[in-house]
């Protein structure tokens, strides 16, 4: 299910979006000189994007803790120890908190080891917290240097290896990676290759243009566009935003940050005498002390405000509408809905993805909230793949998948369907698609898992029909309708 998100307007006014399903399979990668609009480019994604799906920020400028206003929990890095970071990042990826973890107090080398503890931790997650989020790295090229510089080569490690993971092992884990840089040639190549969506602001060194036009699939002769652009014009290219590159200006955006580029001012008229400036220097007051530093907030409070993030309402600047209040009939309607839509374009998507697309379905139906939590998602998404619902001759068999592995359960089902019906065997082309593969052969060591676990018990007769039995429920198919491989020949091919 695509969710569309306008970043702002192209040739002749039209609009230019971002496919943010696509996005999550893809990256991006911006670049652009200082000045460009690569923040706002980032802030207006984020705007966008907010209540749709999870968002972290690394923020080594503590420009992006504005986002506030949209549930973005504030994390100051400088008031925490690296044990503290990281259970952060795994309170952040179990409740899928949106955050801002700002790097503003800390020199270079400790803001590279505090992003990568922070960046591991959301990588080790456990598989069931594998929930797609945007990572958003601000001036990428300070995490993942092309080359050595002044920070230390064990902290240039650590960061290095961590954003390599974002970008090149982060889809299958759900993390998304959006990375920001000044230069591309500052940015370590290993991590710029991975990205397929690119946003392309102004850039006026040889280098950087050649390697951005390599990028955008363009001629060196027409990379000289790149240095032409104006401020807040990106060139945008990738699956997710174009697939020919187009000339986009962000749209506006609702908050700011701290910090603004410089203005100019008038200055003092000609005729001022500073003539006295600097005298009677040893009879000045000493300046007042500086205030104190605010008490930094305890880890602990943090955590907790991380727990309570997931539950608290989304900022809005509009008014809210509250959905009608709906009867369990209509609900467990709208659920049967939402997971048909889901079992549809299932394919080989993780647990985690679909649910968040069940969630989403169910909101578009009329339905507020998560009308399952995740047991009891996989259990109904299992149930849905077999075609079985909720009826009460499907206990015995719901019990007995118990006692299988998760993802067996919608194959242990559909078995069960049709042995209780007494349909002919489903075919293994049926079985591997319920099991979310395409490979036959992967979904015959399902088949030989559960028949060594005496759950099922296969027979191939001589015509090479299979029927398969569940001795606990005493229930058996009827022989397939395709051939399978007769027991003869599975003899010869085992010798």
């Amino acid at each position: 299910m695509s969710v569309m998100i306008e970043m702002g307007a192209g040739a002749g006014g039209a609009a230019v979006t971002m496919d943010l399903e696509e996005l999550l399979a893809t990256r991006l990668l911006v670049q652009g000189n200082s000045g460009s609009g690569k923040s706002h480019l980032l802030r207006r994604l984020l705007e966008e994007s907010a209540g749709v799906v999870q968002q972290i920020v690394i923020d080594p400028e503590g420009d992006f803790v504005s986002l506030d206003e949209f549930g973005h929990l504030p994390i100051d890095a400088a008031d925490y120890s690296h044990n503290e970071i990281a259970k952060m990042a795994a309170r952040v990826r179990e409740h899928r908190a949106s955050c801002v973890l700002s790097l503003e107090g800390l020199e270079m080398d400790a803001q590279m080891r505090c992003a990568a503890t922070f960046l591991n931790a959301l990588f080790d997650a456990p598989r069931d917290q594998w929930y797609p989020a945007l990572v958003v790295v601000d001036e990428a090229q300070v995490f993942a240097p092309a080359a050595a510089g002044e920070v230390s080569d064990e902290a240039r490690r650590l960061s290095l290896g961590a954003m390599t993971n974002l970008m090149c092992r982060g889809r299958k884990r759900g993390l998304a990676g959006i990375i920001a840089t000044q230069r591309l040639a500052k940015l370590a190549k290993n991590v710029a290759a991975e990205a397929s969506n690119f946003l392309m602001g102004r850039t006026f060194l040889d280098i950087d243009m050649a390697r951005a036009a390599d990028l955008l699939g363009m001629e060196r002769r027409q990379a000289e566009a790149i240095r032409d652009l104006q401020r807040g014009e990106f060139l945008a290219l990738g699956p997710a935003l174009s697939r020919r590159p187009v000339n986009v200006r962000i749209g506006s955006v609702r908050t700011s940050a701290r910090s603004s580029s410089p203005k100019l001012v008038p200055l003092p008229s000609a005729d001022t005498d500073f003539g006295d400036l600097f005298s009677g220097l040893a009879d000045a007051p000493p300046p007042p002390p500086p205030p104190p530093a605010p008490r930094p907030t305890p880890a602990e409070d943090v955590l907790r405000a991380l727990e309570a993030a997931a539950d608290a309402p989304r900022a809005s600047h509009s008014a809210r509408v509250d959905l009608p209040e709906l009867d369990e009939e209509t609900r467990g309607r709208i659920v049967e809905t939402a997971l048909a839509g889901v079992v549809a374009e299932a394919g080989a998507q993780p647990l985690p993805v679909l649910y968040q697309d069940f969630g989403l379905r169910c909101r578009m139906l009329g339905l507020a909230g998560q009308p399952l939590d995740l047991p009891g998602f996989r259990r109904r998404l299992a149930m849905a793949k077999a075609g079985i619902g909720l009826e009460d001759v499907w206990e015995p068999a719901l019990a007995l998948g118990d006692g299988v592995p998760e993802d067996m359960l919608p194959v242990l089902l559909r078995l069960a369907r049709a042995a209780r019906e007494g349909a002919p065997c489903p075919t293994d082309e049926e079985l591997a698609h319920i099991y979310g593969t395409t490979s036959t052969g992967r979904l015959r060591r399902v088949l030989t898992f559960m028949e060594e676990q005496n759950f099922i018990v296969t027979r191939i007769d001589l015509s090479g029909k299979r029927s398969v039995s569940l001795p606990a429920l005493g229930w058996t198919t009827a022989p397939s309708e395709a051939e399978h491989e007769k027991p003869q020949a599975r003899v010869a091919r085992r010798r």
